[in-house]
């Protein structure tokens, strides 16, 4: 009897998939295409593809939630998760249900080993094991985020009727390169022969550009192809042969929401042969989406705020959304992070902003400790007249509630730097209007 076999709730599928590989990343299609064959896994509706340093998940939430407002049945698979793994997948903006996976997790290792007994990380795994089970839903669209990269990412099997490329910075250097281009480069994987590609980001390395020229896709770049402006009730985009006016603001909050909201519309222009939307779609979409952890606002006393922000591109617009959100005595951050990250930019980015630090362990090998934090902000030049302080935690809870207990109801808390460390306050719930001392 196969051990396989035995496995039968979602925990221990996951727990299953962490042994299977010495490594938690190994870039690299040929092994996933296999074992993709051997599933016969394809997708017979519309596919949108999603690749950027920043800004990914916003661009598939406001496109699931424009499309199920015009009444499509649709599918997203989204990565990493803040609390459940089964945040991974949703079909018509509902999280699936962990066993409901489990005959796919099984169809995977059985195509796995008729392929050869080939090896699968974790993402790899659970990647097509997600993908299975999305392509057997009867979708009208599929809208993919990509994990990594993007020409070597799993989900890059996958042959989408049109890519979006979200913002380009620098982040994963050790898998990606050093630099824009070379970042770039990875990003533009997504891209196929005669398919829009939408460029989101305002300058595209040469090498977004170089790669569309090569592979003959159908170019939408902003700024050319299409475009927005707004004042401080509604903004207005206009792209190839279509023209929103007089939208509302999209419910997500932040200064690159526009951007991002650009590309989508984009995207349905590009695709609004085989899935049309109409104006009223869109209002109510943009209107109406969700998603945790990306400057999400908790109201209280005193306020929170959620975001993943984890590279200094995403933690200046961080900071950014934080100046634009009006006087408080203090703020409060609550911070976490992973080792291979830009760490020193991202504290002198936040820097001039925080009071008190309250740096954080997390549930991940991955994750550079809090005295480690500590000590690298000790690093830092100083700031002249301002009296910060700082201390450890043990888990992004207990930095909150430490949080919680030193501020006055008028000031704010930043919990930020990794989904672990959003994920970790979620999964305990924010106390509101706590006693203050």
């Amino acid at each position: 009897m196969n051990e396989y076999t035995q496995l039968t709730t979602l925990e221990q599928w996951l727990a299953f998939c962490e042994q299977l590989h010495a490594q938690n990343i190994e870039l690299g299609l040929e092994r996933v295409q296999k074992v993709r064959q051997a599933l016969g896994l394809d997708f017979e509706c519309p596919v949108f593809v999603v690749a950027g340093t920043n800004g990914k998940g916003s661009t598939c939430a406001m496109l699931e939630s424009i499309l199920m407002e015009a009444g499509y049945r649709v599918g997203v698979y989204n990565s990493p998760h803040l609390i459940h793994f089964e945040e991974r997948c949703r079909i018509n903006g509902q999280m699936i249900q962990g066993e409901s996976l489990i005959p796919h997790f099984v169809q995977v290792e059985q195509a796995r080993r008729a392929a050869g007994d080939i090896s699968l990380t974790y993402f790899e795994f659970t990647t097509l094991a997600i993908l299975h089970y999305l392509s057997e839903q009867e979708l009208d669209a599929a809208v993919l985020e990509i994990g990594l990269g993007g020409r070597l990412d799993a989900v890059n099997i996958i042959d989408n009727d049109c890519a979006i490329i979200t913002s380009i910075d620098i982040d994963h250097t050790e898998f990606l390169g050093p630099d824009r281009e070379s970042i770039g480069f990875e990003k533009a994987g997504i891209m196929r022969a005669h398919k829009p590609v939408i460029v989101s980001d305002p300058m595209p390395p040469d090498s977004v550009l170089a790669h569309a020229r090569e592979t003959q896709a159908d170019l939408w770049r902003f700024g050319q192809d299409f475009n927005y402006v707004g004042n401080a009730q509604q903004w207005s985009w206009s792209g190839r042969g279509r023209r929103y006016n007089g939208l509302a603001y999209p419910a997500l909050r932040g200064a690159n929401q526009l951007l991002n909201a650009s590309g989508v519309l984009a995207a349905l222009t590009a695709l609004r042969e085989s899935l049309p939307v109409s104006a009223q779609d869109v209002r109510m979409g943009l209107a109406q989406v969700t998603l945790p952890g990306r400057f999400e606002i908790v109201p209280g006393q005193p306020v929170v705020v959620l975001d993943v922000a984890h590279n200094p591109h995403a933690v200046a617009v961080l900071a950014e959304n934080l100046d634009q959100m009006g006087f408080y005595p203090q703020t409060h951050a609550v911070f976490g992070a992973m080792h291979d990250k830009d760490l020193r930019g991202v504290m002198l980015r936040m820097q001039p902003l925080v009071d008190h630090w309250y740096f954080t362990d997390l549930p991940t090998a991955r994750a550079v400790s809090a005295t480690a934090l500590e000590a690298l902000w000790h690093a830092l030049p100083p700031l002249k007249g301002k009296d910060v302080s700082v201390q450890c935690c043990a888990d992004p809870h207990t930095a909150l509630l430490q949080a919680l207990e030193k501020a006055d109801p008028a000031d704010r808390i930043v919990v930020f730097g990794s989904f672990y460390t959003v994920g970790g306050v979620l999964e305990h719930g924010i106390p509101r209007n706590p006693v203050q001392r």
